[in-house]
C-alpha cells in the first residue's frame, strides 16, 4: 500500500486569493510528474453541502458522478486533473457534526462528553484520510476553505496541526497562500499583511512550509528575503503567484516558481522526472491564438454572478480551443426578455444556451428566447432547464397546448409536458433528494447528439426532480420534436431535438460538468462548431 503524503492549502489575508486553482496547479504538475494526485475543499460553512444554497450566495453547485453536490472548487479539480471526484472530496462543517452527533445518538461515546477536541477534530482527521487510506493516491492536496483567522475555520486548522505532528516529517506539509498588496501611494508592495496572517497561523501551532504569495507585481529579491526571515521558511520556499491573463496559465507559472520541486523535496519524493505539460500547452496556444470568434447569447437568471454557470463558462473555452474559436459569451438576464425585445437583445448572436436553474422566476423570458432561436434557426443548446423551456415553447406555440407549463411553475396546468418525477412525489427534504449523479442514456443514430459523441451509449450527470410527461411523446413526435436520447432502464427522455432546424439540442442532464482541458465536452464541441457555422452562413 502507498505511504500518502499530504499537502494542506490554508488562505490568509484575504478569501478569494484562488487557493483552488493553486491547489489545482500543484495537483496537475505532480500529475504530470507521474505520481498519482486527489484533492479535495474542506469547507467551513454548517450546510451539509451546497445543494440548497442559492447561487448567488455561493455560486455554482457541481455535481459528482457519484451524486454528491459540492463546492465550485471540484470542477477546477476535475478540470485541471481529467479525473472524477467524489462525495469524498467535499466535506462541510455540517456534515462533520452530523457524524459525530449521530454516533453520539447511537451511543458511540457513551459516557464521554462531547467536544470539538477529539471528536470534532478526529471526524475532520478520518475525512481527511479517507481518500489516503484508499492506497490510491500518492499525494492528497486538501484546501482548507475560508480564511485563517476565522472563528469557522478553527477547528480544521487544530485538526491539520495534530495530523502534521501524527504523521510525521516529510508526510504533511502546508502551503500558506497569502495576499502581496501593491500600495499606489507609497509605490511598493508590502509584506506586512503576510506577516500578520502567517503569525496568526504560528498562534495556532502551526508554521508554513511554504508561502505563495498572490501579487499584481513581480516579488523582487528583497521582498523574498524579508518573507523568509520573518515567516520563518526558506528564501526558496517563497513562491511568486502573480495575477495571470487565464487560470489555464497558472501551472506554467508554478512551474517556473518551481513550486512542484519545492513540494516533492519537502515530501522526500523524487523530482526526476520533469512535467512536459505538452498537451496543456497545445490546449493553450489553441485558447490564446483562436481564428475566429463568436458570440453566444447565454440565458440565465443569475447571470450578474458569472460563478453561477461557472462549468459552462469554462466549457466553452474548451470547446472554444477545440475548435480555434474564441468564444465571446453575451450574458443575458431571462427576467428581462419579452417577446418584444427579444429580437433586439439576441440580435448578431451566432448561437444561444438556455441555461439550468430552478424556479418560476425568468422563465417567460426563457421560453420567448428559445422561440427565437427555434424560428429563426439559430444553433440552440438547452441544459436541464434549458431543455424543459424548450418543450414548453414547443408545446404552446407549435402543438398549441395553451399554457402548456412544468408543474414546477403552475401545479394546475392543463398541460403538463413538464412534471414531477414519479421517484420525487413522496420526497419531503429538499437537501441531496433530487435525482442526482451519473445516468446512462441511449442515443438515436441519426441525430446532433449521435454526431457529437460518435457512441450509442453515454452517461451523464443529473441534477433535477422534474422530467418529460412521456403522455405528450407522441405528440411532440408526430410535429417534429423529436426524444434522440432515453435512459434505458426508465424510459426517461434525455435529449430532445429539432430535425429540420441546423442544429437545435436540449438535454436534461448537465454536460458541463464532465468538460475538462484534455477532454472537452464533445456537445459543446459541435454546438460551437454549429455556431461557426451558422456566423459564416
Amino acid at each position: 500500500m502507498k505511504n500518502t503524503k499530504y499537502v494542506f492549502v490554508t488562505g490568509g489575508v484575504t478569501s478569494s486569493l484562488g487557493k483552488g486553482i493553486i491547489a489545482a496547479s500543484l495537483a496537475k504538475l505532480l500529475q504530470e510528474r507521474g505520481y498519482s494526485v486527489t484533492i479535495q475543499k474542506l469547507d467551513p460553512y454548517i450546510n451539509i453541502d451546497p445543494g440548497t444554497l442559492n447561487p448567488y450566495e455561493h455560486g455554482e453547485c457541481y455535481v459528482t458522478n457519484d451524486g454528491a453536490e459540492t463546492d465550485l472548487d471540484l470542477g477546477h479539480y476535475e478540470r485541471f486533473l481529467n479525473i472524477p471526484t467524489s462525495q469524498a472530496n467535499n466535506v462541510t462543517t455540517g456534515r462533520i457534526y452530523q457524524a459525530v452527533i449521530n454516533k453520539e445518538r447511537r451511543g458511540d461515546f457513551l459516557g464521554k462528553t462531547v467536544q470539538v477536541i477529539p471528536h470534532i477534530t478526529d471526524e475532520i482527521k478520518h475525512r481527511i484520510q479517507i481518500l489516503g487510506n484508499t492506497g490510491d493516491f500518492d499525494i492528497v492536496i486538501t484546501e482548507i476553505g475560508g480564511t485563517v483567522g476565522d472563528i469557522e475555520s478553527l477547528p480544521y486548522i487544530e485538526t491539520v496541526r495534530q495530523l502534521k505532528w501524527q504523521l510525521g516529517e516529510n508526510n504533511a506539509i502546508v502551503i500558506h497562500l497569502t495576499l502581496v498588496p501593491y500600495l499606489a501611494a507609497a509605490g511598493e508592495l508590502k509584506t506586512k499583511p503576510t506577516q500578520h496572517s502567517v503569525k496568526m497561523l504560528m498562534q495556532s501551532g502551526i508554521n508554513p512550509d511554504v508561502l505563495v504569495c498572490r501579487t499584481e507585481r513581480h516579488l523582487t529579491d528583497s521582498i523574498r528575503r524579508k518573507l523568509a526571515l520573518f515567516c520563518n521558511v526558506q528564501k526558496e520556499d517563497v513562491i511568486e503567484s502573480i495575477d495571470a491573463d487565464t487560470i489555464y496559465n497558472v501551472p506554467n507559472l508554478m512551474f517556473k516558481e518551481g513550486l512542484d520541486s519545492v513540494i516533492l523535496k519537502k515530501l522526500n519524493l523524487s523530482t526526476d522526472t520533469k512535467p512536459s505539460l505538452n498537451a496543456w500547452n497545445q490546449f493553450l496556444q489553441h485558447h490564446k491564438n483562436p481564428k475566429h470568434t463568436v458570440e453566444i447569447g447565454l440565458i440565465g437568471k443569475y447571470v450578474e454572478l458569472h460563478d453561477a454557470y461557472k462549468s459552462i463558462s469554462e466549457s466553452f473555452i474548451h470547446a472554444g480551443a477545440a475548435n480555434e474559436v474564441n468564444v465571446k459569451i453575451r450574458w443575458i438576464h431571462s427576467e428581462g426578455l419579452t417577446e418584444k425585445n427579444v429580437p433586439e437583445k439576441l440580435k448578431g448572436l451566432h448561437g444561444v444556451l438556455v441555461a439550468p436553474g430552478f424556479g418560476e422566476r425568468g422563465i417567460e423570458g426563457k421560453i420567448e428566447a428559445v422561440r427565437y432561436t427555434r424560428e429563426h434557426n439559430i444553433p440552440f443548446l438547452g441544459i436541464c432547464l434549458g431543455m424543459q423551456m424548450a418543450v414548453i415553447e414547443f408545446a404552446r406555440n407549435v402543438l398549441g397546448l395553451e399554457n402548456a407549463n412544468s408543474t414546477e411553475m403552475n401545479s394546475e396546468t392543463p398541460f403538463p409536458v413538464i412534471s414531477l418525477m414519479e421517484a420525487q412525489k413522496n420526497i419531503t427534504n429538499k437537501g441531496g433528494t433530487m435525482r442526482l449523479g451519473a445516468w446512462d442514456c441511449t442515443l438515436e443514430k441519426n441525430s446532433h447528439v449521435f454526431d457529437a459523441y460518435k457512441e450509442t451509449l453515454i452517461s451523464e450527470r443529473h441534477r433535477h426532480r422534474y422530467e418529460f410527461n412521456n403522455e405528450y411523446l407522441q405528440q411532440f413526435t408526430a410535429a417534429g420534436l423529436v426524444a434522440t436520447g432515453v435512459n434505458p432502464q426508465t424510459n426517461l427522455v434525455e435529449i430532445i431535438e429539432l430535425p429540420d432546424h441546423p442544429w437545435f439540442v436540449g438535454v436534461q442532464y448537465h454536460p458541463e460538468y464532465k468538460s475538462t482541458v484534455l477532454n472537452p465536452h464533445p456537445l459543446f464541441v459541435a454546438f460551437v462548431k454549429a455556431c461557426l457555422a451558422h456566423k459564416k452562413e
